[in-house]
């Protein structure tokens, strides 16, 4: 056997080793007896939902999209390798990054479970290529490990990194949703009606922002529970100033005081810690503009000034040397 025919058949070993890992692993999820009717409720379930998501679709054309999502979410429910708490965590994060769809966590599972086995294959296939660790199957296995580790954290860093863009995207805009909410209620609006009217003021201005406050105007117009909606604008959003706004309304709802100004102080305070929160910005710009600066400007100016003179004092040297 040649040496390239024996590291292919390695590599197969490897992605035969790291499927076989994971067959292991559902059966060990779902053996015995109890888990065999609990795999049968579980999928009974599934086959109704999708029957009457497809039945729902009939009357429409599906695209590509739509016919990949519903394949990833197929995917990503039946992925035993994350339990019932891990999923609650992963369906707030993705709330927080703006996606509220019912099969949303699905698809994020099955999306990490296929980005891990494509960098575990990758790995296996270009691992003899890696130095040092290369050269023996064993490094490669564990590699091959590691990068599927690796490749099923990333799409949840993604996700992480969205809802961090978005809250501080909404926590710009805040101030003004403020100063407009208490611009509304002056004029003798309800609490409902002024957050609608701040939500289509914002459509703009801030799309995050305004989609928060028209759920929450939904829900303060269907269920009439404005604790309840108040504190789940509060979860979805995540942010401090804006849980010292629900903090503010409630306690206004539950004492009878003001609402109005209630909500000019608050406004008033994040006005200040905005601008606070800029000039802090503006006061860190010098000190990292110090770094790029030697970098890449203060070569071209000593470039540029001493140029000349280092030029004439070479010409000068080999003048005398002649």
């Amino acid at each position: 056997m040649t040496p390239e025919n024996a590291e292919t058949l390695i590599n197969l070993l490897m992605l035969l080793a790291l499927f076989a890992a994971i067959a292991i692993w559902w059966a060990s999820k779902h053996g015995g007896r109890r888990g065999r009717i609990a795999e049968r409720a579980r999928l009974a379930a599934l086959t109704h939902r999708n029957d009457r998501t497809d039945a729902d679709d009939a009357e429409e054309e599906v695209g590509f999209r739509t016919r990949l999502l519903r394949r990833l979410a197929r995917i990503g429910d039946k992925i035993p390798l994350f339990d019932a708490a891990y999923r609650l965590k992963l369906q707030k994060e993705m709330v927080r990054s703006g996606y509220r769809s019912s099969v949303a966590v699905s698809i994020l599972l099955a999306v990490k479970f296929c980005v891990g086995l494509v960098c575990a294959a990758l790995t296996v296939m270009l691992g003899s290529h890696i130095p040092i660790v290369g050269e023996y199957p064993a490094g490669r296995g564990i590699a091959m490990l590691m990068v599927f580790v690796v490749g099923m954290i990333l799409p949840e860093y993604v996700v992480a990194f969205r809802a961090s863009r978005r809250r501080k995207a909404m926590a710009g805009c805040l101030p003004d949703a403020l100063d407009l909410l208490v611009i509304c209620t002056n004029a003798g609006n309800s609490l409902g009606v002024s957050i609608r009217r701040v939500a289509d003021e914002m459509k703009s201005i801030c799309p995050p922002l305004s989609d928060e406050f028209s759920l929450t105007a939904d829900e303060l117009k269907l269920s009439g529970d404005s604790t309840r909606a108040l504190h789940g604008l509060a979860e979805r959003i995540d942010l401090p100033s804006i849980r010292a706004l629900i903090s503010t309304l409630t306690q206004s709802m539950r004492y009878g005081t003001p609402i109005t100004q209630a909500l000019r102080t608050l406004s008033r305070t994040e006005r200040l810690a905005h601008i606070v929160s800029l000039e802090e910005k503006a006061a860190k710009l010098a000190p990292k503009m110090v770094v790029p600066m030697m970098l890449f400007i203060l070569p071209a100016i000593i470039a540029i000034a001493a140029g000349p003179a280092v030029i004439q004092l070479l010409a000068f040297i080999a003048g005398q040397s002649k």
